[in-house]
């Protein structure tokens, strides 16, 4: 109890007029995490690690800057919860005959919603930033193509699996970041299938496209 009116009394003032009800401001601890995490999501998407600052993080929650600390205690542990979210679950939670195509339409899709994974997003934009937040990208890097590399049976899978990731990222470097048309306005459906059956004879294991 303590605690929700300490949140409340830490809210920015013009928060009551975004959020509607009053009711709906007297968010627990796990709601405003959640808020915290979206918002940090599109943010380092949009912008980058470095260029997404704090302040920006919490006005877009809706929620004073000293939430974020006190439920992360930094920005560069709330960018780890991020990741941790979006592509470390999505590791876990995907077949690794899916997970190329799955990252891939993630990447393509448009108009996400609050809580779309969006960290190979956050990989592009942050590239480039602090040693500690490139160590955590390679990491997570590493980890995809790890899982990819299980769809080769070759002797040099781990060198399939490095390109797959590859491939993959410069897609979402060219869309995303750069804009290039016509890949930029290009169906993610005819994309999908053009670089499957095209990937399909460096990862035997995909499933074949129809």
């Amino acid at each position: 109890m303590r605690e929700a009116m300490q949140e409340v009394a830490a809210r920015p003032a013009g928060e009551a007029r975004r959020g509607g009800a009053t009711g709906e401001h007297r968010r627990d601890a796990q709601g405003t995490r959640r808020l915290l995490l979206d918002a940090a999501s599109e943010l380092f998407a949009e912008r980058g690690y470095e260029r997404a600052t704090v302040r920006d993080i919490a006005a877009r929650a809706g929620v004073n800057q000293a939430l974020l600390f006190r439920y992360f205690g930094s920005k560069k542990a709330l960018f780890g919860e991020v990741m941790a979210r979006g592509g470390h679950e999505q590791l876990r939670s995907t077949p690794a005959e899916r997970l190329f195509d799955v990252a891939l339409r993630g990447m393509l899709a448009e108009g996400r919603g609050p809580g779309a994974d969006r960290s190979l997003e956050v990989c592009l934009r942050s590239i480039g930033g602090s040693d500690e937040i490139a160590e955590a990208l390679r990491g997570l890097g590493d980890e995809y193509a790890e899982v990819l590399a299980t769809l080769s049976r070759a002797e040099d899978g781990a060198l399939r699996g490095d390109l797959a990731l590859s491939w993959l990222l410069g897609i979402g470097l060219m869309r995303v970041v750069v804009g290039k048309e016509p890949l930029a306005s290009a169906d993610p459906n005819i994309v999908s299938r053009l670089v499957g059956e095209a990937l399909g004879s460096l990862l035997e294991g995909l499933p074949k496209t129809e």
